[in-house]
């Protein structure tokens, strides 16, 4: 499974079609860079996954107990906005209108690795957010190192 790094800033024509970066099409696995998961992401970004991780998650997902009424909405929520999308000869993507207008994405595009999947941000909303949060890093690194100095290489 891969681990994508960096952040993209790219252009969305008037068809909702960005060139996908030839600096993260690199990153990609060999026969993994041409179709990927689009799916609503959390506070207003969309998540692309290839389809290897999408199957992997997927599949957790659909082992929920639909008898469970969270689970089940859980679920729904996730799934229903997925749509596959494959990239196109000129290694373009079209994203779907619903997906863009969930995530108000119109002209300019953030693309932002999180290790085995892609964010898509509208480019103000992704530098509204990361202005906001930025200062709470070390925070949240104690946070979630469980009240201990967090530290990736220990």
């Amino acid at each position: 499974m891969s681990s994508f790094i960096g952040e993209y800033e790219v252009s969305i024509d008037a068809k909702g079609r960005f060139l996908l970066p030839a600096g993260l099409r690199r990153q990609f696995p060999e026969g993994q860079g041409e179709r990927f998961v689009v799916n609503r992401g959390f506070e207003n970004c969309l998540v692309m996954y290839t389809m290897e991780v999408w199957d992997m998650i997927a599949g957790k997902i659909n082992k929920l107990n639909d008898f469970n009424p969270k689970e089940r909405a859980l679920k729904r929520l996730f799934l229903n906005g997925a749509h596959i999308v494959d990239l196109d000869a000129a290694g373009r993507m079209n994203l779907p209108k619903n997906l863009m207008e969930y995530a108000g994405l119109s002209k300019e595009m953030v693309l932002a690795a999180q290790g085995n999947k892609m964010e898509l941000w509208d480019k103000a909303a992704h530098q509204s957010y990361m202005n906001e949060n930025v200062g709470s890093l070390s925070d949240l690194a104690h946070e979630v190192g469980g009240g201990e100095a967090f530290n990736p290489f220990a």
